[in-house]
Formats: C-alpha cells, sequence, structure tokens
C-alpha cells in the first residue's frame, strides 16, 4: 500500500510540474515578426587614400574599409590595402592584404582601436654602385593599437605597432598618425 501512494504521489507532482512548465513555456513565446532587416543600417564604409609625387618618387596607396556598428561603444570591420611605390633607380614595390578593424567609444568622443594588418610586399631593388639588383618578397603583419578624438564620422589620433621590428617592418617607424572617416 505504501508503494502505491509513493506511487501516486510521484506521478500527481509530475503531472503538476509538466502543466506547470509547459504553460510557462508557452507563455514566454512571444513572436515578433520583423522583415525589416537592420544589418546594412548598422554598416559604414570608408577608409583612406593616399597620393604623394615627387622628382622620381610616386607613391600611391588605396586603403578601404567596412566596420558593423554591434551598438554605440563597439565596431568590428575588415579592410584591404593597396599600395605603389616607386623611387626611380632605386625602389619598385608593390604592397597589398587585408586588416581587421576593433574599434571602442567609450565615450563619443574617444575612439581606441584595436587593428590586424597582415600585407604581402612584393619589392624590386635596382642595381646600384654597393649593391646588385635584387628583389625581396615578404608578409609583413602589424598590430596597431591608437587612440583618437572622435568627431562626428572623422576620428584623428595615433596609432602604435606594438608588433614593430626596425629590421623587418614594412615601415620607417612603428608610430603612425592618421586620419579616419567613415560615412
Amino acid at each position: 500500500m505504501k508503494k502505491n501512494q509513493i506511487s501516486i504521489v510521484f506521478k500527481s507532482f509530475f503531472v503538476i510540474m509538466t502543466v506547470f512548465f509547459s504553460s510557462y513555456a508557452t507563455a514566454q513565446q512571444n513572436y515578433v515578426i520583423n522583415n525589416h532587416n537592420d544589418f546594412w543600417d548598422k554598416v559604414q564604409f570608408g577608409g583612406g587614400l593616399g597620393l604623394g609625387f615627387g622628382s622620381g618618387y610616386t607613391d600611391i596607396s588605396v586603403m578601404p574599409s567596412a566596420i558593423y556598428n554591434v551598438n554605440e561603444i563597439v565596431s568590428l570591420g575588415v579592410g584591404l590595402q593597396f599600395g605603389y611605390l616607386y623611387q626611380k633607380n632605386y625602389y619598385e614595390s608593390f604592397v597589398y592584404g587585408a586588416s581587421f578593424l576593433t574599434y571602442v567609444n567609450p565615450i563619443p568622443q574617444l575612439q581606441l582601436s584595436a587593428e590586424l594588418e597582415q600585407v604581402r610586399v612584393n619589392a624590386d631593388y635596382e642595381e646600384t654602385y654597393y649593391v646588385p639588383a635584387y628583389s625581396d618578397d615578404f608578409w609583413n603583419t602589424a598590430l596597431y593599437l591608437g587612440a583618437g578624438y572622435r568627431t562626428g564620422n572623422v576620428t584623428i589620433g595615433a596609432r602604435y605597432d606594438v608588433l614593430y621590428n626596425p629590421n623587418k617592418s614594412l615601415y620607417g617607424s612603428g608610430f603612425m598618425p592618421f586620419v579616419r572617416a567613415y560615412f
């Protein structure tokens, strides 16, 4: 008899809990149909252009990028980089690659950034009095940490390559000022 009472109590408890949780689960199902895809509303495009000309010198850079504003504070994105550098009777180089971008705006006027850049460098050096002609092809990795003053869509600041090695880097310095704009 005692076994039957435990069985009946257990079954009753099980039925009550099942009804309780099923009604709770049903009460939590609020489906909102949103046909508006706001992904593209949070995407901004920007980048940079660089042109430098001189006597026997040419420097052309195109660096488009796009970011996704996760919220008002954090943005994530990607960028591409294409460059051409020529110094008459000395050097010609092509640079191309990509970068991953992270921007954090703890307050609207301050933008902190982290950028991981991977570029391929194809350089051809002409023969000089001391060195024969040669080619140098290599990958260059940079991790920039930066900060800037932000007003509207434009940020002005500086960044530093924490992986900078003067003997292996593409650039002459790990420190770089920047102006970036996204629309």
